[in-house]
């Protein structure tokens, strides 16, 4: 049986791409394999603009579980009146495939649960995982090349979405990078856009309306 190191459990909406606003349990995992989460070890890192506190399980919910046990708890955060409906529940991080594995696939599933995944893209999706999003890191082993949405950070120096092109995504989406930059970083997402249509911009709407 797996231990799943979890950062925090919540129920929300969706904020970006192509679910955006659809009520979701958000399961966050611990851990990331570009980066360690210590702002000090950021300039040395991977992957340096992640804005996600993904370090401890000192979160809401967190903690150290087994799979039967995390499932149940997924669960519980679901409105129990719409248990009936399409319950779907958000793997992400950090790196959550670092730890999701297809015990805790089943058992989310034996509850009804469609499972989702935010991936960096450097490890191998279980084949029973329901819906992918993928947003690629600079320097970086990228192995996934086939999913529902790609989601590009937009700009990034020398990383440019046009080298995602060709993969296998029913969904392209160009994503400002949320820093110091942010409203000219949206300018330049959303005129790149406009110049290259099979890519449509996602924002970060949780943010804009003070969601989680």
């Amino acid at each position: 049986m797996g231990n799943y190191s979890v950062k925090e459990i919540f129920y929300t909406l969706q904020g970006e791409a192509a679910r955006a606003g659809r009520p979701a349990v958000f399961l966050r995992f611990s851990g990331c394999n570009l980066w360690n989460g210590r702002e000090e070890d950021r300039s040395s890192a991977i992957c340096q603009f992640c804005d996600t506190d993904f370090v401890g399980t000192n979160g809401t919910l967190g903690g150290k579980y087994q799979a039967s046990e995390l499932a149940k708890i997924v669960d519980s955060l679901w409105p129990q009146q719409y248990t009936k409906a399409s319950k779907y529940v958000v793997c992400t991080g950090g790196e959550p495939l670092l730890q999701l594995d297809d015990e805790l696939i089943e058992q989310l599933h034996i509850h009804g649960f469609e499972v989702a995944i935010e991936t960096n893209g450097t490890i191998e999706v279980p084949s029973t995982v329901d819906w992918i999003c993928m947003s690629p890191k600079p320097n970086s082993k990228i192995i996934v090349n086939r999913g529902d949405e790609l989601k590009f950070i937009y700009p990034q120096e020398n990383f440019q979405p046009e080298m995602f092109e060709q993969l296998d995504f029913e969904h392209f989406y160009i994503q400002p990078m949320d820093n110091e930059d942010k409203m000219q970083n949206t300018q330049k997402a959303i005129a790149f856009c406009l110049a290259n249509p099979m890519w449509k911009l996602s924002l970060q709407t949780h943010k804009d309306i003070g969601i989680r």
